[in-house]
């Protein structure tokens, strides 16, 4: 059976008195490891039949599923539910952007406040599309030639859109659609922080798009 297994590293969430506004200084952290327990699979490679000297100058494999050998998994959202006030969701950034290179998003995933503009870049000269799967969100199929370098995008709920590129197949990331700051991705060793989190009692919650979801 898979298990996605959270260590948690450390985590201070300071008391504040009822109707208080808590300080920078009451604010806790929170930081864990997500792991793999099982067999780790091995990533498959793949094969680059489309635009094969733009898209093979690297080699590719599936990134839906990264372990490293130390087992941490990469790109795991994590996120707190339930937080109220705090920090601004300023704090997650003033620019968001998804870069092709070399035949692949950068980032695979990509969090963004609600209703904030999307920078989608083409960067390989070459034509890609944009299409994205949304169940909230209307979905959108935008083609991008290679003098189109920059192209824009707003989503307007909440949820976790793919994107895919129809031309080159393999190509995927996430938009993570969020309405708070306390989201983070895990690193290649697994590894996230959360800070500035205002007292209280929260539940983490952790998805990974092919393990699915999980609570604690």
């Amino acid at each position: 059976m898979i298990v996605i297994g959270l260590v948690l590293l450390a985590g201070t969430l300071n008391g504040v008195p009822a109707g208080a506004t808590p300080k920078e200084s009451d604010r806790g952290s929170v930081k864990g490891r997500i792991t793999y327990s099982g067999d780790v699979p091995k990533q498959m490679k793949l094969m680059i039949i489309k635009d094969v000297k733009v898209c093979a100058k690297k080699d590719h494999y599936d990134d839906r599923l990264v372990v490293g050998n130390d087992r941490g998994i990469k790109n795991v959202v994590v996120s707190l539910v339930g937080v109220e006030g705090g920090k601004s969701i300023d704090s997650l950034g003033t620019e968001f952007v998804l870069d092709q290179k070399v035949c692949a998003y950068d980032p695979h995933l990509l969090i963004v406040p609600v209703n904030k503009q999307i920078k989608i870049l083409n960067s390989d000269g070459i034509l890609h599309n944009i299409h994205t799967y949304g169940k909230l969100n209307r979905s959108v199929n935008l083609a991008q030639p290679r003098f189109k370098k920059k192209l824009k995008l707003t989503l307007d709920k909440l949820e976790k859109v793919q994107v895919r590129c129809d031309i080159h197949g393999w190509m995927s990331a996430w938009f993570i659609v969020v309405d708070h700051p306390y989201y983070a991705v895990t690193d290649s060793a697994g590894k996230f922080s959360l800070s500035g989190i205002p007292s209280g009692t929260y539940t983490l919650n952790i998805w990974q798009e092919l393990l699915g979801n999980r609570e604690v």
